[in-house]
């Protein structure tokens, strides 16, 4: 493993203060360390900048040096339980089976297929695209889109090659494997190919990374000449395309957080004039799919958990209920093939999947899972008239599995199992799911995993997230198995601001109510020490991106509940972000957090808990914090100006970690083994700070009876 060249030095690095002040509603504020940000953002090239974060840098590897040996241990774990040489389950797309394959050491996979029929014995397999090839000598590597033209002769991909997520668009003539001369720049969508495969639509990201509207590639056309086939005027909203189950139609999608639009061009005319579905209205979401004449609608306009309506094509806007909205079932999604669909949800929290046929709303056949909590949803399905529905299933104990189900006999058929090389034994571990009080008495769910010869209380890491109505489903992960080997309980609180128990629960976490997502994670930790999984200082916590936030105002709040934090990407910079318009994601991010430049209540809601505006001098916990350069989702200078501002007012002598990947974005290291040595460097200081790490210089044997570790 790689790590950036040391460098000798005393102490952490100081930003220099310069304030900034600016007045909102009557108050000034003032920002020390608004210079963090480079005025030539997304360029980052500021020299003062630059130095800063690699000061923050080579302080970062100065303090985890004496436990690299520890990094090296954990890293170790964790890649030996993946299979270096894996492949998915092949799956039938018309006359082609495709399947993704992982060699042994690859950071990154190949796409192969063969035609149904021929001999699984390598003979007619057939490399569609090489990522390790076009990954080789680049720091970052991503592959965003990929679609086959529906007569199988030509596959389009784009690919970011720096974290910026602005993806470039490529098409390969997959007869001869040469690249069309067609080059797509800055794109961020799906790829569509129309009727005919003579063309792709596809939305590119403006100067603000926002994508504001739908185009039309026509192959072998020089890309100046692409037709905007919709563009968006609300600066909020997000343009998004996809092709309808039946493929005659491009479903062009608008949206915000909240409320959204949905248009339908003609696959074999796509220059047509839009059908619109029904026009836009403040809060209701909606999303569409078509079965010949008859129109499907996912919608919340009757109630906030979703009902499913029919509607002609004729007369798209009238819309008549097939399954009425429910405060019990969470109808999530659907999905519609030629004899039947199907319907997606939770109840009580869990996922549920039904098989539902046309013309008998009386039918409802439910799939059954084997275990009482779970993870489970439809996985790749492309084909329309299908006769089983492929699976993916997992939980905190059981490995991630992929089934296929048959419709007719309603028998799940065991397709592949996670293997993990150094053997796993699920009756090692337990998994509980409780629900703990908040302080306002709501119940909230919590998921648990630990070995059962855990002594307890013992150390416990709490993960959460609660934003966007995002779920963190009860899943399984190899990596985690590096801290419950190591006597750690492993939990997920199921806040609200996701939408774990239905819509409801998502409004509770959001605007006016955002701090029940905060309250809830404390309230879950006191609880579990309650209940005798933990003892206070023995937590260790993490989140990223909006979970950062929530990691920032809960070290403001309850700073000695902490063990250690780990904040990763974190939006911490909340105030100033929103106050900011030109900020790629700003606008339409009001309708989840408030638009503080016109509502003053949000300003003062967003002031009194922004974890950047509310540091102050106390005692915080140790904490590594990490942010990436090329970030367009939480820019980097949020997290580097938090960890400032930390520096100058906290009055401890804890750890204070801020990594910044300087080439890479919201995600982090893009390679599937690379990315785990982030995941170790992140528990390798959670045992540091827990004072469970081995002597400095020493790597520490692997827990006697445990399983070695890896994702």
């Amino acid at each position: 493993m790689d790590h950036a060249t040391e460098q000798s030095v005393s102490g952490p690095p100081i930003a220099a203060k310069r304030p900034v002040k600016a007045t909102h509603h009557g108050h000034e504020i003032s920002d020390d360390y608004a210079w963090l940000r480079d005025p030539g953002y997304p360029v980052v090239d500021d020299a003062e900048v630059i130095a800063h974060l690699e000061a923050e840098n080579a302080w970062f590897e100065a303090r985890m040096k004496p436990h690299r040996p520890l990094v090296d241990t954990l890293f170790t774990e964790m890649r030996a339980r993946i299979k270096e040489a894996d492949k998915s389950v092949p799956q039938k797309d018309g006359d082609w089976l495709y399947w993704i394959e992982f060699e042994e050491g690859a950071e990154y996979k190949k796409w192969w297929r063969r035609p149904v029929g021929a001999p699984d014995d390598g003979s007619a397999d057939q490399l569609i695209l090489d990522e390790p090839a076009l990954a080789e000598g680049k720091p970052y590597f991503r592959v965003g889109a990929l679609s086959v033209s529906q007569d199988g002769s030509k596959l389009a991909y784009s690919v970011d090659d720096n974290g910026s997520e602005r993806f470039t668009v490529r098409i390969k003539d997959l007869a001869t494997g040469a690249l069309l001369p067609d080059e797509i720049p800055g794109t961020l969508s799906a790829l569509v190919w129309v009727a005919g495969d003579t063309g792709l639509v596809y939305s590119l990201a403006n100067e603000q990374w926002r994508t504001d509207n739908a185009r039309l590639h026509w192959l072998g056309k020089p890309v100046e000449e692409d037709v905007e086939l919709y563009h968006e005027d609300d600066e909020g909203f997000r343009v998004g395309s996809t092709l309808s189950a039946d493929e005659k139609w491009i479903v062009i999608g608008t949206s915000d957080h909240e409320t959204s639009e949905v248009r339908l061009a003609p696959a074999d005319d796509p220059l047509a004039e839009p059908l619109l579905v029904r026009p836009r209205r403040k809060g209701v979401e909606y999303d569409v799919d078509t079965n010949g004449e008859t129109l499907f609608v996912h919608a919340n306009d009757t109630h906030e958990n979703f009902r499913l309506a029919t509607a002609p094509l004729a007369d798209p806007s009238d819309w008549t209920t097939a399954i009425e909205g429910s405060d019990d079932f969470y109808l999530t999604g659907f999905a519609l093939f030629r004899d039947f669909y199907v319907v997606e949800g939770r109840q009580a929290g869990l996922d549920t999947i039904a098989v539902r046929y046309y013309g008998d709303p009386g039918r409802v056949e439910p799939i059954a899972f084997p275990e009482e909590s779970y993870s489970a949803g439809l996985a790749n399905n492309p084909e329309f008239a299908t006769d089983r529905l492929r699976l993916s299933y997992e939980s905190m104990v059981s490995p991630s599995t992929v089934y296929d189900y048959h419709v007719a006999e309603r028998r799940l058929e065991t397709l592949k199992v996670q293997e993990i090389p150094t053997g796993y034994d699920a009756s090692l571990y337990r998994t509980e799911r409780i629900a703990v009080p908040a302080r306002d008495g709501t119940p909230v769910p919590v998921s648990i995993l630990y070995r059962a010869d855990r002594e307890s209380p013992g150390p416990l890491h709490l993960y959460g997230y609660g934003a966007y109505g995002i779920a963190v489903p009860p899943g399984f992960s190899t990596t985690r198995l590096s801290l419950v080997d190591r006597g750690f309980a492993y939990a997920i609180a199921h806040i609200r601001g996701g939408d774990d128990l239905g819509r409801a629960w998502y409004k509770a976490g959001k605007l006016e109510r955002r701090t029940n997502a905060f309250n809830d994670f404390v309230d879950v930790a006191k609880g579990l020490i309650a209940r005798g999984y933990t003892e206070a200082g023995k937590v260790t916590i993490s989140g990223g991106s909006a979970g950062g936030e929530l990691m920032g105002a809960v070290v403001n709040s309850d700073p000695a509940l902490w063990g250690a934090v780990v904040a990763h990407v974190p939006f911490v910079d909340v105030l100033n972000t929103m106050l900011d318009a030109s900020l790629p994601l700003t606008p339409g991010e009001w309708p989840e957090w408030g638009n503080p430049i016109e509502d003053r209540a949000a300003f003062e809601l967003i002031r009194s808990y922004s974890p950047y505006d509310n540091v102050r001098a106390q005692a915080y916990p140790p904490m590594l914090v990490t942010a990436g350069l090329n970030d367009p989702r939480v820019t980097y200078w949020e997290p580097a100006k938090w960890v400032a501002r930390l520096r100058a007012l906290k009055t401890d002598s804890n750890e204070l970690l801020l990594k910044t990947n300087m080439g890479a974005g919201h995600g982090g290291k893009s390679g599937r083994f690379e990315s785990l040595e982030e995941a170790a460097e992140e528990f390798a200081f959670i045992l540091w700070q827990m004072g469970l790490a081995p002597p400095a210089g020493t790597g520490g044997e692997n827990p006697g009876g445990a399983p070695e570790a890896g994702e």
